[in-house]
């Protein structure tokens, strides 16, 4: 038997084109308003505040997230990491999945009761609050384009600044609504919009970090697909033990068992088969142990199925 390990010529440094100086300044931006948004819902007694605080703790952990892969998911692997640390950034941001479940759960409630029950909002003080938010998201998103095109986690901090956006016009909407209305239940129908519009995309951020914490097929991959480009491979009579994970949102591993055909050469299939799934499916890292033919393989403990 034989054994090759690929990584298709790849760097593992994937957020090379991150630029962590302009992350420090938008996590630092994003982390005061939020902190005075929060305030700013409690002493103005505004819900929708409230929610689009909620809403900019996504943009606050996704900065977090960005910052990590960098500092500390590049950390190279050790004695104990022999993966490395890059699995930290995808237990963030599923506890971050989790806590914002939570305080949906708290705004649709007291959304509820101010319903039944409608509350005085100082529309003022509402406005001004979420107008500083409105500038905020916005020197955030320059702070983030540079890096947006280089890093995925950059561009999901970029992709989430510019959602909260739409979160922090909701509330100015909102909030000059009642100002010339004097129709406060307008307040808990824009927590509740805004609720409405975090919840699905934390629902895909919870299932994505569940999948590649139990090293599922990473999203967009087919294993059915692998196996067939690969068994088409000259000189492939066969495969088992196909695995293909994840460590992180833009890492993908595999592991193979490949039987050769009659008088196949096994460096040359070992080579065609990392070339195919590096250049069709993206998988950088890749485990190919060969077998000859009519040769039975042992069976193995696999740490990755």
């Amino acid at each position: 038997m034989a054994h090759d390990h690929g990584s298709g010529g790849h760097s593992h440094d994937h957020t090379a084109g991150a630029n962590a100086k302009m992350l420090g300044w938008a996590l630092a931006l994003t982390s005061t308003y939020l902190v005075a948004e929060v305030v700013g819902g409690f002493v103005f007694n505004s819900l929708a505040l409230l929610s689009d605080a909620a809403h900019m703790l996504t943009d606050v952990a996704a900065l977090v997230i960005a910052l990590m892969a960098i500092r500390i998911g590049q950390r190279p692997p050790d004695d104990r990491r022999t993966f490395g640390y890059r699995r930290f950034e995808i237990l963030a941001a599923a506890f971050n999945a989790i806590l914002l479940f939570g305080i949906a759960i708290y705004v649709f409630v007291e959304a509820i009761q101010r319903f039944t029950d409608p509350e005085p909002v100082q529309s003022w003080g509402m406005l001004i609050v979420a107008a500083i938010g409105l500038v905020v998201n916005l020197v955030s998103m320059r702070l983030l384009t540079a890096g947006k095109e280089g890093s995925f986690n950059v561009k999901g901090a970029y992709l989430e600044v510019w959602a909260d956006m739409i979160g922090s016009v909701s509330v100015i909407i909102g909030a000059l609504a009642i100002k010339f209305t004097g129709w406060t239940w307008i307040d808990p129908i824009v927590a509740v919009a805004i609720g409405l519009w975090v919840l699905p995309r934390t629902w895909v951020l919870l299932r994505d970090t569940t999948n590649v914490l139990l090293e599922g097929v990473p999203s967009g991959l087919r294993l059915v697909e692998v196996r067939a480009a690969v068994s088409a491979v000259p000189g492939v009579a066969g495969l088992h033990d196909l695995h293909v994970w994840s460590m992180s949102n833009d890492d993908v591993s595999c592991t193979m068992h490949v039987t050769l055909a009659p008088g196949a050469d096994a460096d040359t299939v070992r080579k065609a088969v990392t070339e195919l799934i590096d250049e069709r499916f993206g998988i950088e890292h890749a485990t190919i142990q060969t077998e000859g033919p009519g040769e039975a393989c042992e069976e193995s403990e696999h740490l990755h199925d």
